[in-house]
């Protein structure tokens, strides 16, 4: 029995070695329903391997793959051959009602997606942002620091590091146009100080700031200037909200968007269903038979 099992094995690793030699011409012919394996009553074409011999691969790489798959696949239809024969029928009534129910949702759910992705109202306009923010707010309370705040990194040598300190803290417009006019000078520079970023985005900006300091550094109008072996740090914080506090709302501007868009598409959905069962009435393609008596 073993010996019969090793001579199948062999023809087949030969049948693939010719098979990969010649893969462009043996799966761009007509004979698609060339069978490579039987088990029971299935069979296992040549066109099911298609997707996986590829023009790069080595004789005995694809031999060794389709000798795999057609065991692989031999396997699959011989348990689900015996689960038929010996899996009490109310549990095989039980998975066919599943695989049922899963294909058509798969069907459902892919058709009523591509009626709401032509349909979809994806404008969200400054007002119902706001309104939806209002109306939530205590639903947006922070997981972590968030901070305001301009800061540059200088190279360790950099000669005029105490005008640059004092641009920094005066930061008026004229010194905001003079920090910009030498920013290929820094390492880096974010003069933005309206946006809210995370403490730990900061830290990872900034090495020298860390869990250990950050309460120190990172808090409202502080200035700090630091040093490390990569560089130099100047930096204003302006602004400081705590882990609880409410997330403003130009932080959390693309969850809302998100939001809004994931509700109205639930409700369009919902609107689609019931247009769909309201037309097959009036059309008479679907009733509902009561109990007369």
């Amino acid at each position: 029995m073993l010996l019969r099992r090793n001579k199948i094995l062999w023809s087949i690793v030969i049948f693939c070695g010719l098979l990969s030699l010649s893969c462009g011409d043996y799966f761009n012919g007509n004979e698609d329903q060339v069978a490579l394996a039987r088990v029971g009553d299935s069979y296992l074409y040549k066109d099911d391997l298609r997707s996986l011999i590829t023009r790069d691969m080595s004789p005995q790489d694809s031999a060794a793959l389709v000798v795999n798959y057609i065991n692989n696949w031999a396997s699959k239809q011989l348990l689900l051959s015996k689960s038929k024969i010996n899996l009490p029928e109310e549990k095989l009534a039980e998975f066919d009602q599943l695989v049922a129910d899963y294909r058509a949702d798969l069907y459902t759910k892919a058709y009523l997606e591509a009626l709401v992705r032509q349909s979809q109202d994806t404008t969200i306009t400054a007002q119902q942002l706001q309104e939806f923010y209002e109306t939530q707010k205590e639903n947006f309370k922070l997981d972590e620091k968030l901070v305001q705040l301009r800061f540059a990194v200088l190279p360790r040598q950099f000669l005029n590091q105490q005008q640059v300190v004092d641009k920094m803290k005066n930061y008026s417009e004229e010194d905001k146009a003079f920090l910009d006019s030498i920013a290929v000078q820094f390492k880096k520079l974010h003069l933005n100080d309206s946006v809210w970023v995370s403490a730990p985005r900061v830290m990872a900006e900034i090495p020298a700031i860390d869990y250990t300091n950050e309460e120190r550094y990172l808090k409202k109008s502080q200035f700090f200037e630091l040093q490390d072996s990569l560089g130099v740090y100047l930096g204003k914080v302006t602004n400081v909200l705590e882990v609880n506090d409410v997330a403003p709302l130009s932080y959390i501007e693309p969850n809302i968007r998100q939001i809004i868009l994931n509700r109205r598409r639930l409700e369009r959905i919902r609107k689609l269903e019931s247009d769909i069962l309201d037309e097959a009435i009036k059309k008479s393609e679907f009733e509902i038979y009561g109990n007369n008596e």
